[in-house]
């Protein structure tokens, strides 16, 4: 069985040869919004977080990170489910609040917070704050005092080479991303001498995509390590240890699914020997998936309008492409090009016939989708669906590039469609232009 296929029936089912998606064929969602376009199943993300919660010990917190998705129907669903919200940018805080999440329940992580967004978080008074650097503890301190404000604060911590892992490491190594393991000392001392400042805890995040349990749990490891050597610096219990996000997905054919029940069970005696301790009697553990919960429920779904032969070789050229799935087409970080799980979504039951590439409608040979993949014989109108594009797809792509209409999205609960994003128009294109500027020009 294809991975596509092995998506399908995990996730979403079929009538004949069509998909389903919230029990409704694909065909009937694309009939009322066109293509190319997002659908997201909420049935998954449910399911997703119900497995996050089933495995995690008791009394974890769950913060979705909102930069996978921030689309705000996505973000009013976790925020009802009780989850809290991890924003990266001041545009993110505006979204986590105009989605309903109350401040207190706001994480705010990134290397380059400018001092604008720093004075936005002190002013809505959110959660906490995690610092990456000395410079960044300097500009809350003064930012706090001119506002007469506590900061709660924790410190982002870059640990050593024996925490690293993930297909996109973000520690271990040197990095933009936190302070240094062995720095720690010296801006514990800073942050303690700060009567503006409220010292929550550590985060340790070195890296997203971990497929293997094992790889989470060193890092577990190497945070509570961290987070006790912080306590008895500070003579304090922590009040806060977050350990990050890092959940992954399997995206491609070789990969497998990451064992969370297994992971949750290896886990639970780790935490229970640091709740025995003092320096965590009082502590809060969490945690801050995107892709994990929200990855495997989005397909992007897009139509044949070429079928093309070029010396030999077949090209299906479809009507959307890397502009609005930039990770699927192997040009977000991925050094050899390969295929997200791809179907067409019309032809589910035939059997490959044809090894073809699937491209989108850009300019530049970049836009490639699915390179030397079996598909049965495609035809013009055909639906295709890339798996697997709940996260960082959309929101993660050059949407402007050549000016194609952004893609729309859509919300499936439980047979209920919903658009929760309009398609772009070509006037969507123009409105960063003065008033008459399109008619400026008067050249020969």
């Amino acid at each position: 069985m294809s991975h596509a296929c092995s998506i399908v029936e995990r996730y979403f089912g079929h009538r004949g040869n069509e998909l389903l998606i919230g029990g409704v064929p694909v065909s009937e969602i694309v009939n009322l919004y066109g293509t190319p376009l997002f659908i997201y199943d909420c049935s998954v993300l449910q399911r997703k977080l119900e497995l996050l919660r089933r495995a995690l010990p008791a009394g974890f917190k769950i913060y979705y990170a909102i930069k996978a998705n921030p689309n705000q129907t996505i973000l009013r669903y976790f925020i009802s489910q009780g989850c809290g919200v991890e924003i990266a940018s001041g545009g993110e805080l505006h979204q986590a609040i105009a989605a309903g999440c109350s401040p207190d329940l706001i994480l705010f992580a990134g290397p380059g917070k400018a001092r604008s967004e720093l004075e936005l978080a002190l002013e809505q008074g959110i959660g906490q704050i995690h610092v990456e650097s000395l410079q960044e503890i300097d500009r809350i301190v003064e930012i706090a005092r001119r506002l007469g404000v506590q900061a709660r604060i924790a410190i982002r911590v870059n640990p050593d080479e024996e925490a690293q892992g993930g297909a996109m490491r973000m520690g271990g190594n040197p990095s933009p991303f936190g302070v240094d393991e062995e720095l720690l000392d010296a801006v514990l001392e800073r942050v303690l001498t700060e009567q503006v400042i409220d010292f929550r805890g550590v985060h340790l995040f070195t890296g997203s995509q971990i497929l293997d349990y094992k790889m989470l749990l060193r890092q577990y490891g190497k945070a509570l390590e961290i987070a006790k050597c912080a306590a008895s610096k500070a003579m304090m219990s922590i009040h806060m240890v977050n350990f990050g996000g890092g959940f992954g997905i399997p995206y491609f054919a070789h990969e497998s699914e990451l064992d969370i029940t297994q992971f949750g069970r290896e886990l639970r005696p780790l935490i229970l020997e640091a709740k025995n301790r003092p320096e965590f009697e009082r502590t809060t553990f969490m945690v801050e998936p995107g892709r994990f919960l929200v990855g495997e429920g989005g397909i992007y779904v897009t139509r044949i309008n070429t079928v093309k032969k070029s010396r030999g070789k077949t090209f299906l050229v479809v009507d959307g492409g890397m502009n609005h799935h930039l990770a699927a087409s192997g040009n977000l970080g991925q050094v050899v090009k390969r295929n997200f799980p791809v179907a067409l979504l019309d032809k589910l039951d035939e059997p490959p016939r044809q090894t073809v590439d699937i491209v989108g409608p850009l300019c530049t040979p970049l836009d490639v989708l699915a390179r030397e993949i079996n598909l049965p014989l495609a035809e013009i109108g055909d639906l295709v669906g890339v798996f697997q594009s709940g996260a960082y797809a959309r929101a993660a792509s050059p949407l402007s590039f050549l000016s194609h209409p952004s893609p729309p999205e859509v919300w499936v609960n439980d047979g209920e469609i919903t658009l929760i994003r309009r398609r772009g128009s070509y006037e969507d294109i123009f409105n960063d232009l003065p008033s008459g500027s399109s008619d400026a020009y008067q050249g020969n």
